[in-house]
């Protein structure tokens, strides 16, 4: 059978495994499939590989050099930008029971025992592609996750009770920045502003939290209340370090770019700059995905509106009326 239609044959995948036969052997059967792969040996190699560009899927050896397959795993699921990434764990077989249950506990979506039929392997690979696809939504351009897993993260932290702060992060005059330069810049911002913010959350952050995107140049992140404000100013003061490295030394001396505005006025437009509107339940219950969504859009849209240069967050202080 030949590959399948191009959603799934352009898919990026990492293969890590210390026998180098087997190594060949996988990448040459998933290459003749139509997929994109890059290899490992061991498990540093292989969490090097997919922080230098995140795949679509993961498919790793239990016990390799350096680091086994648990650990991989267990480090990927605990960092903000790699917990959407579907991992498939592969064992000899000995301890199978044992050894699946750990995997999954790590946070594996998939588990084979060697020797396994490669044909089994193309199926659970076009499988979790096709469940990761439907379920996860995850966003083309930074690989975080989409709509759908969004809306789900918010309604799980409002049902259950728990304390939590939702981040809304918004670029300023973008528009106007992806129409003046073209959509590959626009594209560069956004990777960018993607990178930056899972920096944030992985080094400020509670260990726990979700980062998401939205679309465009719109960004989630879900957090406890302890660390709204603190993830706030790294992202704001990050971004504004960043935004001028998006511009040509002329239009970064100038402090921003003049263009024209759909009545054809010359209209000057400051460096990007990023709005954070930060709803919480500290002060008051919140009961709904929808109700999270109209506070936070009615605060980012507040700090847009903020006069001067640079970024911006506004958090609720408001209470139950």
């Amino acid at each position: 059978m030949g590959p399948e239609s191009s959603p799934v044959k352009k898919a990026r995948l990492l293969v890590a495994d210390d026998e180098p036969d087997l190594l060949a052997l996988m990448k040459g059967a998933l290459e003749q499939e139509g997929y994109e792969v890059r290899i490992a040996m061991d498990g540093e190699q292989a969490l090097a590989a997919i922080r230098a560009e995140v795949p679509d899927i993961a498919v790793v050896d239990l016990w390799m050099p350096l680091k086994d397959g648990f650990s991989v795993c267990r480090e990927l699921k605990a960092d903000p930008g790699f917990q959407h990434l579907p991992i498939i764990i592969l064992s000899a077989a000995g301890r199978e029971v044992e050894n699946r249950i750990e995997g999954l506990e790590s946070g594996a979506d998939d588990f084979l025992t060697k020797p396994f039929n490669l044909g089994e392997l193309l199926a659970r690979i076009r499988m979790i592609l096709r469940r990761t696809r439907q379920g996860l939504d995850a966003n083309p351009l930074t690989r975080l996750p989409g709509n759908v897993m969004i809306e789900n993260r918010i309604a799980e932290a409002v049902a259950s009770a728990r304390p939590f702060a939702v981040l809304y992060l918004d670029l300023n005059d973008f528009k106007a920045y992806n129409d003046h330069y073209g959509y590959d810049a626009g594209d560069r911002v956004i990777r960018a502003t993607a990178k930056l913010l899972v920096e944030v959350v992985r080094e400020a952050g509670t260990g726990t939290d979700f980062l998401g995107h939205i679309g465009g140049d719109d960004f989630i992140i879900v957090t406890h209340p302890d660390s709204m404000e603190a993830l706030c100013r790294r992202v704001v003061e990050g971004f504004d370090r960043l935004s001028p490295s998006f511009y040509p030394e002329e239009d970064r001396a100038r402090g921003g770019i003049l263009a024209n505005d759909r009545q054809g006025r010359l209209i000057e437009h400051p460096l990007l700059s990023i709005a954070i509107g930060v709803c919480h339940n500290r002060q008051r219950r919140l009961v709904s995905y929808g109700q999270v969504s109209q506070i936070c859009a009615e605060l980012k849209e507040f700090a847009k509106q903020q006069d001067g240069p640079g970024s911006r967050f506004v958090i609720d202080r408001r209470g139950d009326k």
